[in-house]
């Protein structure tokens, strides 16, 4: 099974790639992971990232498709991946399915999580840990017993500064500026699997098994 997780921060993206590993027996790849591994084991396109970022650089896309690659053809990806965060434009999705169709592979569907925005900055805005042991919390969704105290330590809980409104917006506008496009190019494809992702975690996950079973 082939699949690439598309969905906004707080939309539950981690936690159902992690089912549908453990489901299809297949890695979840992530950009952000694969990238810094490949830095750290000095894969030749680990080595030309490397000198984007010592200058201070974003990394171009042919080095992120390339790191992609290298990765795509490690034997545990032989049945199947899930890449989660990639691609997030247009121009990337093009230079993936170029790559894929080199490697011999396709994918098997676009899964896309839909999350109301206003329930999303919910999620993310009433996030809260604890500075002494690092517990987390949810205001409403996953309360202390004790306002602003963890329960583990009875350390104060607080807000990190990536879940004020304003961050969590600007991320959000972001996110939907890049891959509203995506969406679009994916459904032309027919392969874009939308699956409402306001509903109980296992339901979400039913309905994705199911929308993949009936792909």
């Amino acid at each position: 099974m082939k699949l690439i997780l598309l969905g906004p921060p707080g939309a539950g993206k981690g936690t159902q790639a992690k089912m549908l590993t453990e489901r299809f027996d297949i890695p979840q790849i992530s950009t952000g992971d694969i990238l810094r591994a490949a830095v750290k084991d000095r894969t030749p396109m680990g080595v030309k990232a490397k000198s984007f970022m010592d200058a201070g650089g974003l990394v171009p896309d042919d080095v992120v498709i390339g790191i992609v690659r290298e990765r795509l053809q490690n034997q545990d990806c032989a049945a199947g991946f899930i890449l989660d965060g990639f691609p997030r434009t247009v121009a990337q999705a093009d230079a993936l399915k170029e790559t894929l169709h080199s490697l011999g592979k396709d994918l098997d569907a676009v899964i896309s999580l839909e999350v109301d925005t206003e329930a999303l900055v919910e999620r993310l805005t009433g996030r809260r840990t604890c500075r002494e042991c690092g517990q987390g919390y949810h205001v409403k969704f996953d309360p202390p017993r004790e306002a602003g105290r963890c329960d583990a330590c009875g350390g104060e809980l607080f807000q990190r500064d990536d879940d004020s409104e304003e961050t969590i917006r600007k991320r959000l506008e972001v996110y939907h500026a890049q891959t509203s496009p995506l969406a679009a190019y994916y459904r032309n494809e027919d392969l874009l699997l939308p699956v409402d992702g306001m509903q109980e975690i296992g339901t979400v996950q039913e309905k994705i098994l199911s929308h993949l079973q009936a792909a």
